[in-house]
């Protein structure tokens, strides 16, 4: 390997303008831009995203929760349009002043409570309603252990991987290599598990699985980043055992359309305020916008 780049640190790091896809968005310090109050519908549960990976954590998890008969999650999905900078706003900023899609307001109390992050999101939830994260002490911190570990592991996949191979302005050797090493490296950790159990967290499907589902289900499913092949997805057989089983699973499907901008129209729900939303009708209504 050759370093081209010629690039010498400065002694103190001085902001320049950023280059890429993400340019208009990034930034070195946080806050609002402007002025913009956030829509709040009539549900107990507001959330203000993106169908990302993150985005559709949550949304899965809603669904679930409907689909197992809680009524109380009930939720309105108000689309966040990060390219647009909507999470610059200080309606959002308020709720989030890290400016990161997810963000969940429950109203369902007599105060409102704000959400942010989406473990914490996902957390919240499972112990709101009592589903998706076991109570006996062995099993619960099996679950958050691997919910934290895909946490702290998706900086590597999306801002190290995904950003280096797919979007990177210029196409850098060493950053690819690192962070495919490393991608390849959790994917063996998550293969390795799952010939051991069904779910990550054993036997039982819990917000571990929704939490990773989307970024590493998508990476052999779906084709993040357009980067299957490059990552030899096809040998994590028990990677993609787990992902085709939690794709065939209603709620995951409806979860995954929620806030959607990208893909087949007839998979995008721009937004979701009602159950009903997901009727064919409805949905291309909303995806022609």
């Amino acid at each position: 390997m050759s370093d081209t780049s010629g690039y010498t640190p400065p002694k103190v790091w001085v902001s320049k303008p950023a280059l890429g896809r993400f340019a208009n968005i990034n930034r070195p310090i946080a806050g609002a831009t402007h002025e913009k109050e956030l829509p709040v519908g009539r549900h107990p549960l507001q959330l203000y995203s993106l169908g990302t990976p993150n985005g559709v954590k949550v949304t899965v998890m809603l669904e679930e929760l409907l689909a197992l008969g809680h009524k109380g999650a009930e939720y309105d999905a108000w689309l966040i349009k990060i390219s647009e900078g909507d999470q610059f706003g200080s309606g959002f900023v308020a709720i989030n002043p890290n400016s990161k899609i997810p963000a969940l307001v429950d109203r369902s109390g007599p105060k409102p409570i704000r959400v942010f992050e989406t473990g914490a999101i996902l957390v919240h939830l499972a112990e709101k309603f009592g589903a998706f994260l076991p109570t006996e002490p062995g099993a619960r911190a099996e679950c958050l252990s691997w919910l934290f570990w895909q946490m702290g592991s998706t900086p590597y996949v999306g801002g190290g991987f995904g950003h280096f191979y797919a979007y990177a302005p210029v196409k850098i050797e060493y950053a690819i290599d690192r962070f495919t090493m490393e991608t390849k490296r959790l994917l063996d950790v998550l293969d390795k598990r799952l010939a051991e159990t069904e779910y990550l967290a054993g036997d039982a499907y819990t917000i571990a699985d929704m939490a990773a589902w989307p970024w590493y289900g998508g990476l052999v499913k779906f084709n993040s980043y357009g980067g299957a092949e490059f990552l030899s997805a096809h040998e994590y057989k028990n990677v993609i055992r787990w992902a085709d089983a939690i794709h065939a699973r209603p709620a995951v499907k409806r979860g995954r359309m929620v806030n959607r901008l990208q893909g087949d129209p007839s998979e995008q729900l721009h937004e979701r305020h009602d159950a009903s939303d997901f009727d064919t009708k409805t949905q291309d209504k909303l995806a022609a916008n």
